[in-house]
């Protein structure tokens, strides 16, 4: 019974610590769109794109000067 416990609250505690590293972001492009990404988006200061993973998991790639803003939930 008691090695049940320690694993569920492991896997409580790795589950929380996941939940804690995203951060979900709106992007929102020039004409009014806006993308949801997984995580902050990381830009590419060599081909200047943005690069993400959408909530259905696609990696996408969107020019900076389509970009309006990006903001956390």
């Amino acid at each position: 019974m008691t090695q049940r416990t320690i694993a569920a609250f492991m896997l409580a505690l790795g589950l929380a610590t996941l939940a804690g590293c995203a951060s979900p972001t709106v992007i929102t492009l020039n004409d009014g769109r806006e993308i949801q990404a997984v995580d902050t988006p990381k830009y590419n200061e060599d081909s200047g794109f943005y690069e993400f993973e959408q909530l259905d998991g696609k990696r996408t790639r969107i020019n900076k000067d389509q970009v309006r803003t990006v903001k956390d939930l």
